[in-house]
């Protein structure tokens, strides 16, 4: 499934939207789950209890002792319940019960949350509770913010975007930070990468139209063979306005043209013509181009795969992917490595961090 066709496939979704939703309780549950919040006037009653946990679980959340009488809140965090809760909502409806929490008791469910969290778990639930488009504008802004930046963060999420999604995320970020994407883009990058990502952004390959000129198409092949294979040196701006401009289904012909031109596929004459973040941009708009759900899928075993865990990585992408495609990318995954997203998971994270990736991902294919 190539990245044009994946907004949104419900087959692919792990996290839906809880039946019979009701913020207040939600709320309610997560309040008593931080610590150093005593019960005073604000109880979690036994109905909002039962609304949020089963009745085995009472015990673990109920101010009241088993015989009635009021007892005092346990000193710290009840992370599985905010996990319980967090992870089972859209986040349409986690939004929701931030506005209950901060009606109901005055704070900032975030803010709250960061206060009572911390390390790789905080980041993981902090980034479940920004709307969507906030939080891809906010992984670009971090990835451009300090010394250094991180392309490979731009990358992705420039070059597996619709149009449409583009325009979102550049309006969030507007709104967020006070500057145009575009214009940090160009301030923070330089020579072919930045003209590859301010193409990118422009969303120029959203035709969804399945009409292929076979001769542009074949054109198309041939301008690319001359820019690269056929001649000394490369004319990257040949790649970058066709790989850019051009739609998927267009992209698709072009790359079957040019393995029967140049007797190798687009990626290898990509690998051997060009290198580094510029290398990793024109890559990775041809895997969206031909299967999004296995770019994820390859993104998020690479990211866990060897010595140390790539965590921005595999938190941005469970959590976005968590509304979209995720079962998909899963099934991917599976394929492609002999191994289940879960099982992985499991070997390569541990604690409540764990155990919140897991509730995300779902059960296996």
């Amino acid at each position: 499934m190539a990245w044009w066709k994946a907004w949104i496939e419900q087959e692919g979704v792990t996290v839906k939207s809880s039946s019979h939703f009701n913020p207040d309780p939600d709320a309610e549950t997560l309040y008593k789950a931080m610590k150093g919040i005593g019960v005073g006037s604000q109880l979690l009653s036994h109905q909002a209890a039962a609304f949020a946990f089963p009745s085995s679980a009472l015990t673990s959340v109920s101010p009241w002792g088993q015989q009635g009488h009021l007892c005092c809140n346990p000193a710290g965090t009840n992370e599985q319940a905010i996990i319980d809760v967090l992870t089972k909502r859209s986040n349409t409806q986690r939004q929701q019960i931030a506005k209950s929490f901060k009606a109901q008791f005055g704070k900032d469910l975030t803010e709250t949350l960061k206060s009572e969290l911390s390390g790789k778990f905080e980041r993981l639930i902090v980034a479940l509770m920004y709307p969507p488009y906030r939080y891809e504008a906010k992984e670009l802004h971090d990835a451009m913010k300090g010394l250094g930046t991180k392309e490979g963060v731009i990358i992705e999420i420039l070059a597996s975007r619709t149009k449409n999604q583009l325009r979102e995320i550049m309006k969030a970020y507007e709104e967020d930070y006070g500057s145009s994407l575009e214009e940090d883009i160009q301030a923070d990058t330089s020579g072919y990468l930045e003209r590859i990502l301010v193409c990118l952004l422009q969303g120029s390959r959203d035709d969804v139209s399945s009409f292929v000129d076979p001769a542009l198409a074949l054109q198309d092949a041939q301008d690319l063979y001359a820019a690269g294979e056929k001649i000394r040196g490369t004319d990257e701006m040949k790649f970058i306005t066709i790989l850019c401009t051009r739609s998927a289904t267009h992209l698709l012909r072009v790359f079957e043209e040019y393995e029967k031109i140049a007797n190798k596929s687009i990626e290898d004459s990509i690998k051997s013509e060009t290198h580094g973040s510029l290398e990793e941009a024109m890559l990775t708009v041809v895997k969206c181009t031909q299967n999004l759900h296995s770019y994820f899928a390859e993104r998020l075993y690479y990211a866990m795969k060897g010595a140390g865990t790539r965590d921005g990585t595999l938190i941005r992408n469970i959590v976005s992917r968590s509304e979209i495609d995720l079962n998909l990318i899963k099934c991917h995954f599976k394929k492609m490595y002999g191994k289940t997203l879960s099982s992985m998971i499991m070997e390569d994270t541990s604690g409540d961090y764990k155990n919140a990736l897991l509730s995300l991902v779902g059960s296996d294919p």
